[in-house]
């Protein structure tokens, strides 16, 4: 495909280079209802997660302060932090076989920075200001009384959005019992959750009333990425310009099916013209798509002509669904997730470990025994209180005095239970066995340790 350059500016940006703010005029549509119902979705999945209860904690729950993880009914501490790597590189994977298939559909359906902007943030703006034409006079015109009072109006409902968001972050960290108790008391009492508080409202203030969608040109690098992620095959959005083109008037006599009514680059929330083909700013909203087939329909002519294809459709040729890039990736897919299932199967709710103690590696009694000391160290991994047996291991003909055989750990305590173990000089036996056993459910742990004794 022959490559083109664009002198022109996308409307985020003046001639000079400056900033110039995007106001999208309003859209209805298919795709504009999907993405608003997904809007509304995950706003609200993102309120209820600290509010929804599993096995007595809520769904998510990051407990840095005490190193406990609750993720929907799951628990974790510090020592399994190693299974994050299997979260984080599964979003990550996931996010190149998405892109490799629908190139930026996240971006302009459930990335955090459209959720809030499109379904929050500008939803109020156009409450309070009305739409992009009456915008874009107010904004023009003089200071007077009542775009001072809109002004002040829309900007209060920011800081109280912002002010929200960040309180319920703050909840995933700290759980929402904990936070209202805060609220509730002076804030140095609890300075850190405050002034993160403080800080996150005060960035979310700024990103959504005026860094916007410079957001996902400046800071955010995977609209940058895009081009080695996505390929002549994969579903982007795009302008026919075989049937649009030439622009023109629609009763003009050989002018293509583009009345060039600059609706579609309106619309954008990120301001550029879709007619020049593919680029780093689309997020893939396909709010071109809704403004361009309502003015089609308005004219009795065919919807589509910008539209979810891919550059190898938009050219005239058939689409191939499977190439090299997606067989590696049903590989390497494949291959992670069996990782990934066997490192989530070994996860237990407790964690035990022998330690040895003591700096004699043993110790001969007067009647000849030789003894041996150790430290379980017993984790609870649970939300909820756990009971355990300490036994020995099966055949082992080692005596074991173990100073609490049948400890009960509330949810994430932890405690060190003295283990003597005792052999006779007779006894050929060189390793202790020990079984750890959890009342309520399965998965015991059997430990092994050495031995040692005179030579």
């Amino acid at each position: 495909m022959k490559a083109e350059t664009f002198t022109t500016p996308a409307s985020s940006l003046k001639a000079d280079g400056r900033r110039n703010f995007v106001h999208p005029a309003d859209v209805s549509g298919r795709f504009t209802r999907l993405r608003n119902l997904g809007f509304l979705l995950l706003i609200g999945i993102y309120v209820a997660l600290p509010w929804i209860e599993i096995g007595g904690q809520p769904a998510v729950f990051l407990d840095i302060q005490a190193r406990r993880f609750f993720l929907f009914g799951l628990s974790f501490n510090a020592q399994d932090i190693w299974l994050l790597f299997f979260l984080i590189s599964g979003i990550g994977f996931s996010l190149f076989v998405l892109t490799a298939l629908f190139g930026r559909v996240f971006c302009g359906y459930a990335c955090p920075q459209t959720v809030f902007l499109e379904g929050v943030f500008r939803k109020i703006e156009r409450w309070i200001e009305g739409p992009r034409n009456t915008r874009m006079r107010r904004n023009a015109g003089p200071w007077n009384a009542d775009k001072i009072a809109r002004k002040l109006a829309k900007h209060a409902l920011f800081v109280l959005a912002s002010t929200l968001v960040a309180h319920i972050f703050i909840s995933y960290f700290v759980s929402l019992p904990r936070l209202w108790t805060m609220m509730h008391h002076s804030p140095t009492e609890h300075l850190s959750a405050f002034m993160w508080i403080l800080a996150l409202t005060g960035v979310m203030y700024f990103n959504f009333a005026w860094f916007r969608e410079q957001m996902c040109l400046i800071i955010c690098p995977y609209g940058r990425l895009q081009s080695v992620m996505t390929d002549l095959d994969t579903m982007v959005i795009g302008y026919d310009s075989k049937r649009g083109e030439p622009r023109g008037k629609a009763s003009a006599s050989g002018a293509g099916d583009c009345v060039d009514c600059g609706r579609c680059t309106a619309v954008c929330p990120t301001g550029i013209d879709i007619r020049n083909g593919l680029q780093l700013d689309c997020i893939g909203c396909a709010a071109c798509v809704d403004a361009c087939d309502d003015i089609m329909v308005k004219l009795k002519r065919d919807p589509g002509l910008v539209r979810y294809d891919s550059l190898r459709g938009l050219s005239g040729r058939k689409r191939k669904f499977w190439r090299p890039r997606l067989v590696l990736y049903g590989v390497l897919g494949a291959v992670g997730l069996i990782v990934a299932t066997f490192g989530f199967r070994s996860h237990t709710g407790f964690e035990a470990n022998l330690l040895r103690l003591g700096s004699d590696p043993y110790l001969v009694e007067s009647d000849g025994r030789i003894q041996n000391l150790f430290e379980l160290h017993l984790v609870n991994k649970q939300g909820t209180p756990m009971s355990y047996e300490v036994v020995p291991g099966p055949g082992s003909t080692l005596d074991y005095v173990i100073s609490v055989p049948t400890p009960s750990l509330k949810g994430g305590e932890s405690m060190r239970i003295p283990v003597f173990v005792y052999a006779t000089p007779q006894d050929p036996t060189r390793q202790v066995a020990l079984e750890v056993r959890p009342v309520e459910t399965k998965g015991a742990r059997k430990l092994r340790a050495p031995f040692l004794r005179p030579h």
